[in-house]
């Protein structure tokens, strides 16, 4: 089967085999340069689908890069044989994006279905130089069904790159079946986290000690990880599954948690929520609801098929927040329910659903709404690359993954999140350094991050002196900055370059923080009345380049601990001017 339909600009091409359904597909002009592809099938009894295809051709003119949720620090295109990109609600999101190396956009497409598995490219082809792109359909195994509809959004405008995805996550976050959770303010407060500082070593009043010194840096949460339900502490899940506290760590964990709220801090709890453990009390029951096991991880996943799997992991939640009073959740490892190369044959009658997809959408569904009822604040933490639109509408918070120490990493991922996540509070990956660093290579951990929400995993009593005065000065800079940081219009330049240089700009205040760049460009046509340049490298010094007549500004330049270094009066041409910001410091320029 061929359906063939075009726009002023492409040609789309649906293929599949011979199958009982009818097939629809229409194009709308949402406006000069932005299409809408719609996908409609039907049948009169339900029915499984066979692959379904939909192709279209782009020229590979000014294109330089390309960009998509799970890309990471290669934002180069590939050969159209070369790679295949997969997305599901556990595992990155249905965008690709090509652009030039201004930063202009030249064709952005999205899917609307987030929740199904879809494969998805944009390769270059050797005998063209056009980007074959495709978006692939039903290559898991699907459920039968009588109706499906989707669309596919396709955006050529030139416009910055990302506005395109801005655009794209808007989209989303229109549809009923991907509205936002709501975003407590708490979740957009600094917090600390046990991971990196403890590991599983974690006790009760280890944590409180931390969380004394937390506070006064200003830290408004804590993150209890792994470690806290077991007295393991080889890094394995084979005691994961019953959720109940270790009592040679956390003896009281209610009076744990008031201790903690003594303190005026949130308190989050983690749970890995597919896994049980083969020495868990609940692997009995379980065991044989399960889709796969993991011989090196001690664990299995469970079968979210199950109505009573998922009730199962709904009241534990609900417990411990009845029980202990907790504020969130960090809720790990849903992308593990999803690997159907690795699934077991299903033994055991009781299922309600066939699609995992759809029972993990149910298990999230159900377990948020039930939570939200007992704290219509709870905070849900996800992690990268669970972190498309299907996962907002359950999750508030969503966390760069792991990159220990790598502060360039923890820049690309967190910007990477920001680029679609909306109005999504989004985390770093947890800030550690080395005690005996540089300091103002420590700083460089923070500033990296500025642009999301910053969790801090060291141990601060052990901090040296210098230390602690850049932590504390780097904290109350993010706190003073908040809004303009993460409300801000965001200007991530270079995707190709790991964003070397961004911007942010909210009312009559500007944010540019260099990366690697040493000219920093200022508009005088962007109407503010201060400008922070920070120096995010390693070395000294960065010129201003000033388009425009400026005039008169007082420029204060600090160094990495928040030290005074220079305060002068400036005439700010147009032209270059130099501004001995000290490696990891900032200037601010306020404009008379």
């Amino acid at each position: 089967m061929n359906k063939i339909i075009s726009t002023d600009i492409h040609s789309f091409n649906l293929s599949s085999e011979d199958h009982g359904f009818t097939v629809t597909l229409q194009t709308t002009k949402l406006q000069d340069g932005v299409n809408l592809i719609t996908l409609r099938l039907e049948s009169e009894e339900a029915a499984t689908p066979p692959v379904f295809t939909l192709r279209w051709s782009h020229p590979a003119c000014d294109i330089q890069g390309s960009w998509h949720p799970a890309q990471d620090r290669n934002k180069s295109f590939k050969a159209d044989w070369m790679r295949t990109l997969r997305s599901n609600a556990a595992a990155s999101a249905p965008v690709y994006a090509l652009f030039n190396s201004r930063g202009r956009n030249r064709m952005t497409f999205a899917y609307s279905d987030a929740l199904n598995t879809v494969h998805y490219s944009g390769g270059i082809s050797e005998e063209t130089a056009d980007f074959h792109c495709c978006v692939q359909l039903f290559t898991e195994t699907t459920a039968p069904f009588r109706s499906y509809e989707a669309k596919l959004l396709v955006d050529t405008r030139d416009v910055p790159y990302y506005e395109s995805l801005d655009g794209v996550q808007a989209w989303w976050s229109e549809m009923p079946e991907y509205r936002p959770a709501f975003v407590p303010e708490a979740a957009k407060e600094p917090m600390y986290s046990t991971w990196y500082s403890m590991h599983q070593n974690v006790t009760d009043t280890h944590i409180e000690e931390q969380c004394r010194i937390a506070k006064k840096l200003g830290m408004e949460a804590v993150i209890v990880d792994d470690g806290w339900q077991t007295a393991d502490n080889r890094r394995g899940y084979a005691y994961c599954g019953d959720w109940e506290t270790y009592e040679g760590k956390f003896p009281d964990m209610q009076r744990h948690v008031d201790a903690v709220h003594a303190l005026g801090m949130k308190f989050i709890l983690w749970y890995s929520v597919p896994f049980i453990g083969k020495y868990s009390q609940a692997w009995h029951r379980f065991k044989d609801k399960i889709l796969r096991f993991n011989e090196g991880h001690g664990a299995a996943v469970l079968d979210p098929r199950y109505p009573d799997v998922r009730e199962y992991i709904i009241n534990t939640y609900e417990k411990a927040v009845k029980e202990w009073g907790l504020d969130g959740f960090k809720l790990d490892f849903i992308d593990t329910f999803y690997s159907p190369e690795l699934q077991l044959p299903s033994t055991v009658e009781g299922k309600d659903y066939e699609s995992i997809p759809a029972a993990v959408d149910r298990l999230l569904t159900d377990s948020i709404g039930r939570l939200r009822e007992l704290n219509p604040a709870i905070m849900i933490e996800f992690r990268q690359m669970y972190i498309g639109p299907a996962m907002r509408k359950y999750g508030n918070m969503f966390r760069a993954s792991d990159c220990p120490n790598d502060s360039i990493q923890n820049r690309v991922r967190t910007l990477d999140l920001r680029l679609i996540c909306g109005n999504t509070a989004a985390h770093a990956d947890m800030i550690m350094w080395h005690p005996e660093e540089p300091v103002e290579s420590a700083a460089l951990q923070l500033i990296n991050c500025l642009f999301s929400v910053p969790q801090v995993s060291v141990l601060l009593d052990k901090l040296p002196s210098d230390h602690l005065k850049m932590l504390t000065y780097w904290l109350a800079f993010w706190k003073e900055n908040r809004t303009l940081l993460l409300d801000g219009l965001i200007e991530p330049m270079n995707p190709e370059l790991l964003y070397p240089l961004v911007r942010a700009v909210l009312e009559d205040r500007g944010i540019v923080v260099a990366y690697h760049e040493q000219i920093v460009p200022i508009d005088a046509a962007v109407p503010v009345s201060q400008w922070i340049v920070v120096n995010g490298r390693r070395q000294d010094g960065l010129y201003l380049e000033v388009s425009g007549e400026i005039g008169i500004a007082q420029v204060t330049i600090r160094n990495c601990c928040g030290e005074i270094t220079e305060e002068q009066s400036v005439e700010l041409r147009s032209g270059m001017h130099k501004l001995a910001i000290p490696a990891s410091g900032l200037a601010t320029i306020s404009i008379k």
